[in-house]
Parts: C-alpha cells; structure tokens; sequence
C-alpha cells in the first residue's frame, strides 16, 4: 500500500507526543510551526495540518479509571514543568519518559476490556463503522478502522478544507446519540479527549495501519468483526453490507 507523503519534512524534529499513541506508531517527525495548526483541548495537544494523515484513537467515557488519567496527567505534568521552569523546550529524553509512562498504561487498559464495553453490542458497533464509513472519499480517505470493546483506531487522510476536530466531533456526537438511542441512556458516551498521531512517512504509515488491523488479536478477539483495512483483504463488516442512517452534517 503506498501513500502520498509529499508533504513530509524529513528534517524536523521529533514531536511532543501524549497518551494512547502506540509505541508502534509514535516517533514522527515534529511539523515546523509554519506547516501545522496545535490545538489544545483539555489535557492534549493535536497537531492538525491541511490534508495530513492521522492515526487517531477515541475512546468510551469509562474505558479509563479517572486515577489512571491523573496518574498520566500528574507525571506529565512534572516533566513539563521542570523544562518551563529551566525556560526550555522539552528534551527528546523527556519526550520519550512522557510517551512511555503514557502509552503501556493506556493500551494496557483498553485492550483489558475495562469499562462496560459497550461497542461490543453489535448494532452500536455497526453504527460506529457505517459513521466512519458514510463520508469515506468526500471528506477523508479511510485506509484502516478497527471498532474495539471500548476504543475506536482509525488510519485516515483528510481532503482539502477538512479539519480533523470537526470530522472527529461529527463521529463522535452522532454515533454518541444513535448509541444512548439504542442503550436507552443518557449522559456521556464518549470520552471528551481524542488521541491523534502526524503520521509523517511511508514507514510509520505501514506501522499504523498494521498496529490497527493486529489490534483484535493483540487483544484476544476471536472472530473479530469490526476491522477493516484498504486495500486487504478483511472480514466483511455490517458497515460494508449497507443500510447506514447519515452523521450529523450530511
């Protein structure tokens, strides 16, 4: 599978990456201030770029035990405020320090299966595949998606005049609706914080797509469903068989 990368810039530096990028996929080149947009919303940054391919993780609300986010937030929090009080940016031994006490942590619970799961519902699950599907081609190009227990990982590249928060929100506020519609619930589905990744070259592309696509044999799914990859072959998932209602903003 090859991607078109051409607006890589091999000489930058290496990025300031937070919790829940997979050690498999983290380590992309840091995009030059002039090349990106970095928003911060709540406990995370998100380097957003015109057209840029992402590997992007969100989550259930109750997938993490609030003392696992604080645990991350805390240490996080130390290493940052030494580098600020010595008026310097991060060191690349820091970066690394923040991006392993992060990522074990929440891949460990994610695919333990913590929280109530409800993405293991088969009709919840379909609902979030045939979201990310529906506008697959006219807003982004899906190259991997894989619907776990309590998370979601997508490997996509938006289309010109896209940007990554608002495709982001739309999946998450309509499947967000449809599921509590379905569950008979209310309150908070998903997590408010989302994880994305600058995915920078042809090699850390592979990497993400593959991290995705192995995700439910790292996790002990038998016969798992809810994962597609571009361009393989993989099992045939309720999104592909049709019958989707439109996302917000369709």
């Amino acid at each position: 599978m090859k991607l078109d990368l051409s607006l890589a810039d091999s000489s930058a530096t290496p990025p300031d990456r937070s919790a829940g990028v997979p050690p498999a996929v983290a380590g992309a080149s840091r995009p030059r201030f002039g090349e990106v947009t970095i928003r911060d919303r709540g406990r995370l940054p998100h380097w957003e770029k015109e057209s840029a391919t992402y590997f992007i993780t969100f989550r259930l609300a109750d997938s993490l035990p609030k003392s696992v986010l604080d645990r991350i937030e805390s240490e996080r929090d130390a290493i940052v405020k030494t580098a600020k009080q010595l008026h310097r940016d991060l060191s690349p031994d820091e970066r690394r320090k923040i991006q392993r006490l992060s990522s074990p942590i929440v891949e460990k619970y994610l695919d333990s299966g913590a929280g109530a799961c409800r993405l293991k519902n088969p009709t919840i699950a379909e609902e979030v595949a045939n979201t990310l599907r529906h506008f697959d081609d006219q807003r982004y190009r899906l190259f991997a998606w894989c619907v776990m227990p309590n998370h979601v990982h997508v490997v996509v590249r938006l289309l010109p005049g896209q940007e990554l928060a608002k495709v982001i929100h739309s999946w998450k506020s309509f499947t967000a609706k449809r599921a509590n519609a379905i569950l008979g619930l209310h309150g908070t589905f998903w997590q408010r914080e989302y994880y994305d990744h600058l995915i920078r070259n042809e090699s850390e592309f592979e990497r993400a797509v593959q991290y995705v696509a192995d995700n439910p044999i790292k996790a002990n799914l038998k016969d798992w469903k809810w994962v597609w990859v571009c361009g393989r072959e993989a099992p045939t998932t309720a999104a592909e068989d049709g019958g989707a209602t439109k996302p917000s903003g369709s």
